[in-house]
């Protein structure tokens, strides 16, 4: 970038009077630019007249490391809620739509259809349904509590500023390291509470039934639940929480709620855990891709599990 700098006597150096020899002129000591003039104004001195004028080309000495500009991207003005109401917009969502249809949809459909029980491809689907039409009602209340100017897309921008932090990696390497945690905590909770089944016996139940069963609990599970989970509590939730406070403590508050809201008390901390490394990848890349592709992945893991033990 060039400028035009008058170049104050204190801070300016002649090397050599040669034509040969450039003349620099320097910042103050906690400046990262250096300005080197072109050898043709070499014999000016800071005297000559102010009509006389010397364009410098700055080269920026300080190379931009991926730690340089501090661990998370997520920016102030990428908060999608007021600072205000962040916990009014959770709570609406929560009791509004996640309650009910999470919680209370399969009963609903076994009240419809008259059975106590569903048959697991019924389920399968149901479920499927269910968690389509809560993440439909979810954007729509989103879309709502946001700010006027916020748009959905700027979970997915491409920020130039944070372009060396890439998200596939991040998902690589996220995915390798949530599933080595995950058996780390499974270990330690076998030796501290007794071991137990490995799969979801209702999980199960639900891919040994059909092709038509496996594929809705595949698009439910991998697809549907990671997207609408993330966009809630990393892309609402713990965006707007960074506005406000440290993003250590924003993810840390952000993963309690995600484990909490699952209302499994024995796997709180496996939850707390995934939750973390899905809130620290989307802080370290500020694109929300990063960690649905990871929730995703680590579904599909455990669907297999289901499946084959």
């Amino acid at each position: 970038m060039l400028l035009v700098l008058g170049c104050p006597s204190a801070y300016a150096k002649f090397v050599s009077d040669d034509l040969g020899t450039p003349f620099h002129c320097f910042h103050p000591p906690n400046t990262v630019y250096s300005q080197q003039c072109s050898p043709k104004l070499l014999r000016c001195t800071p005297f000559q007249r102010p009509s006389f004028k010397s364009f410098c080309r700055r080269e920026e000495e300080e190379e931009v490391t991926p730690f340089s500009q501090g661990f998370s991207a997520l920016q102030e003005d990428d908060s999608p809620w007021e600072s205000g109401n962040v916990w009014s917009n959770l709570a609406l969502y929560l009791f509004s739509l996640h309650i009910p249809f999470s919680f209370g949809g399969l009963s609903v459909v076994a009240l419809f259809n008259g059975q106590p029980v569903l048959d697991p491809q019924t389920e399968a689907l149901s479920l499927l349904t269910i968690q389509i039409l809560e993440f439909s009602g979810t954007l729509v209340l989103l879309k709502y509590t946001a700010k006027p100017q916020y748009k959905f897309s700027n979970f997915f921008k491409k920020n130039n500023t944070w372009s060396y932090r890439n998200w596939f990696l991040s998902s690589a390497l996220g995915f390798g390291f949530l599933a080595l945690l995950v058996f780390l905590t499974s270990l330690l909770s076998d030796f501290l509470y007794g071991s137990k089944p490995v799969s979801n016996p209702i999980q199960k139940e639900m891919l040994l039934n059909s092709g038509i069963s496996r594929v809705s609990c595949a698009l439910a599970y991998c697809i549907v639940i990671p997207l609408l989970e993330e966009v809630v509590y990393r892309g609402f939730l713990l965006t707007s929480l960074s506005s406000t406070m440290e993003w250590q403590q924003a993810v840390a508050i952000s993963s309690v709620i995600f484990s909490a809201i699952h209302l499994s008390g024995e796997n709180f901390l496996q939850l707390f855990i995934i939750g973390y490394l899905l809130g620290c990848s989307y802080s370290w890349t500020g694109n929300l891709s990063s960690s649905i592709v990871i929730h995703s992945l680590y579904n599909a893991l455990t669907l297999v599990v289901s499946y084959f033990y």
